[in-house]
């Protein structure tokens, strides 16, 4: 534990853009499978941390880490050596020996060793003659025939430049895409739905998200890829069991054989029939399934199994099959003829699913736009109108029942008057108290 969390330490920065750590593996000249084999991991996993999907853990993120990261100290720049200079021969031709050694990008030239007559060029050749001793005089021996000149080495032949490639626009190269792999994708999602309209469908707004988003796409490493899996979650979306259309799949094949397959694909649940096609039908290995499908490599590989084992009990070839390996390549043989026997519609032309897709986009920022301008002009409203400070409001009369009539002092009758009179009379404090003797 301690050595991981050191090792993350010392690590640099890990860019948490996928495409900026792809960016810097392939301007250090390393490949998928050289990462995957350094950080011990698998191609497929190198793929999804560079495409967005999963992110580097622990120790395995700080091996990463270093192996893409930046060249921080600039790179001598070295003089070319120049060529050694020609040494004189004396007597038969000795050419030198060099031997030459390409490493960090410098040229190593080893000495050549003198052969016997051949003097070193800074020293002339009479300087190493031997002194001999004077010898008696003999006839003179006939001379050697000098040694032909060699011949004149003709030129190397000048290569000849290379074809340059002419660079598609991205409408052709969008055009080429479609033509290359729109008929595969409508054929391959009728087996996964069972819908000829729906697969149609699906492949033509793949190829609409595929142009709207084509600086993506068109820079993808497996574009195919990335239009099938968009085809495979239109395709799969629960929401189109409430389209009429869509609510039945289609009449099944008239063959026996194929109908049974047919059958027992759509009994599969979708995520078990979409690991199965790929895997068996497509040709996937079991990492890339795993990533396409957002599941684990080992729960891949039990829906595999659980899905061969049930396309076997329909299919009895399948069940004897001796082996995975056999079982893989008779699934493939007829889910191929079960796609290609089928009457499939054909994909609309290019250029009209590029137009759908401009067209949709237009109308969507259109729509964007006008509801934005809806929501500041019922804000500017609301603004205006609405009051400044509070008024509490008066509320409605209403009749009230239960309450005793209104009293109040009322008219004195002549009788009353006399009476009040009579009293003002008379004195204020009345009667004398009657006090009790005590006898």
């Amino acid at each position: 534990m301690t050595r991981s969390t050191t090792d993350e330490a010392a690590a640099p920065p890990l860019p948490s853009s996928p495409k900026e750590r792809r960016r810097l593996r392939e301007a250090k000249s390393l490949s998928e499978e050289q990462v995957a084999a350094a950080v011990g991991v698998t191609r497929a996993t190198v793929r999804s941390w560079e495409t967005g999907r999963t992110s580097p853990r622990g120790r395995k993120r700080a091996l990463y880490a270093k192996l893409i990261a930046p060249d921080t100290k600039p790179r001598p720049k070295r003089k070319p050596k120049s060529p050694p200079a020609p040494l004189p021969v004396k007597g038969p031709e000795v050419a030198p020996v060099l031997e030459v050694v390409h490493e960090a990008d410098v040229v190593h030239e080893a000495e050549a060793t003198p052969a016997p007559g051949v003097a070193p060029a800074s020293e002339p050749a009479a300087a190493h003659e031997p002194e001999v001793a004077p010898e008696p005089e003999v006839a003179p021996a006939p001379e050697a025939t000098p040694a032909p000149p060699p011949a004149p080495t003709s030129p190397p032949p000048t290569p000849e430049p290379e074809p340059i490639t002419p660079r598609l626009s991205p409408d052709e190269a969008f055009d080429a895409l479609y033509a290359h792999a729109a008929p595969g994708l409508v054929r391959q999602t009728y087996l996964l739905t069972g819908r000829r309209s729906l697969a149609r469908e699906s492949v033509e707004r793949a190829f609409q998200l595929a142009w709207h988003r084509w600086p993506e796409v068109a820079v993808d490493r497996d574009p195919v890829g990335w239009v099938r899996a968009a085809a495979y979650e239109y395709a799969m979306s629960p929401w189109h069991r409430l389209r009429r259309v869509h609510r039945h799949p289609d009449a099944p094949p008239s063959e026996p054989a194929r109908r049974a397959l047919f059958e027992a694909l759509l009994e599969l649940p979708p995520a078990y029939r979409r690991t199965l096609l790929l895997y068996d039908g497509v040709g996937l290995d079991l990492p890339e399934t795993a990533a396409e499908t957002e599941a684990s490599t080992p729960a891949a590989a039990g829906r595999l199994e659980v899905a061969r084992a049930a396309v076997a009990e329909r299919v009895p070839e399948l069940a004897a099959a001796a082996s995975p390996a056999e079982q893989s390549e008779l699934l493939h043989d007829r889910l191929g003829g079960l796609a290609r026997a089928e009457h499939v519609p054909a994909p609309p032309p290019a250029r009209a699913v590029r137009t759908g897709s401009e067209n949709k986009a237009r109308l969507w920022t259109r729509a964007a736009i006008a509801f934005a301008a809806l929501l500041i002009g019922a804000t500017a409203l609301t603004l205006h109108t609405a009051p400044t400070h509070y008024e509490q409001p008066l509320s409605p009369p209403e009749r009230v029942g239960g309450v005793p009539p209104r009293g109040g002092p009322q008219k004195l009758t002549p009788q009353d008057l006399k009476l009040q009179k009579s009293l003002n009379e008379q004195l204020a404090h009345g009667p004398e108290r009657l006090v009790p003797r005590i006898p």
